[in-house]
């Protein structure tokens, strides 16, 4: 699988959506741009415009093409719930994520009221799936912190954190509810500290709440000397992954894919989003 990924809490990526604006201070540094800039104006290069917000409809049903059962990062390029994506090209993505269900789907946002009010509307019918993962970004109190409640309101089946790169004490949260905790400090060129102690206390609240804790990466530009450890020891911790009976066919998965295709408009593949 060509979309396999060295994040270290995922398997793969899947990205129908390429690019992003920056909207919070967790955006500063963004790993995903500075990667897509890298190739801007390559000819016939998946990021030849950059990091410019772009749906990708020919990307849609790469995932009942893997028949093997795998975590997906939905959209590692961009955020599935930019406020320029249209609403039925958002349902389009979840109906994939539906029907290829061998497969458990890691979807992150900052764009968490969206997605609240995606997931009590147009989407709620899967809002209860237990192979789709909801999660919002959590890098600050002022930013972060209110959409941990915009996720606790989307009455998601699995809800989780994704605590990087973490830039202050987040204090005392409520994490109740939750089923992950991913905690990470930003990398790369220019990237902020993060100190021990606010990712022990993000550990302790965990422990509290009986959430899973992972912790990725203290970060730094020389990340892989930093390291993951905390404490003298490694957190790779999980929720539960969705067990799937069987897969289906590879004649019903091709003919999922057709019907797929032949739904895309071919307007969609041509729109710029930016």
């Amino acid at each position: 699988m060509s979309q396999m990924s060295k994040i270290e809490w995922t398997d793969a990526t899947w990205n129908p959506v390429r690019g992003c604006t920056k909207i919070s201070s967790g955006c500063a540094h963004c790993y995903a741009e500075t990667f897509a800039e890298r190739f801007r104006g390559v000819p016939g290069h998946p990021y030849e415009q950059g990091f410019d917000l772009r749906i990708v409809p020919e990307k849609l049903a790469d995932p009942l093409r893997w028949s093997k059962s795998c975590l997906v990062f939905v959209n590692s390029m961009s955020d599935m719930f930019h406020e320029d994506i249209p609403d039925e090209y958002i349902v389009s993505i979840a109906e994939i994520m539906r029907l290829a269900d061998w497969h458990t789907y890691q979807v992150l946002t900052k764009r968490s009221e969206r997605m609240r009010d995606m997931l009590q509307g147009k989407l709620k019918s899967i809002a209860n799936k237990t192979h789709i993962w909801w999660g919002v970004s959590v890098e600050n109190q002022k930013q972060g912190i209110p959409r941990i409640e915009h996720l606790r309101s989307a009455n998601a089946a699995v809800p989780f954190l994704s605590i990087e790169p973490l830039l202050e004490d987040l204090g005392e949260v409520d994490i109740s509810e939750m089923a992950w905790a991913i905690v990470g400090g930003e990398s790369g060129h220019g990237a902020r500290p993060m100190r021990k102690v606010w990712v022990r206390n993000i550990r302790r609240q965990c422990r509290k709440y009986d959430v899973p804790f992972f912790f990725k990466q203290w970060g730094g530009v020389r990340k892989s000397l930093a390291g993951r450890e905390l404490d003298g020891r490694t957190y790779d911790e999980f929720p539960l992954v969705n067990k799937v009976a069987g897969l289906p066919s590879r004649k019903s998965r091709s003919s999922a894919i057709s019907s797929i295709e032949s739904q895309v408009p071919t307007t969609l593949g041509q729109m710029s989003l930016c």
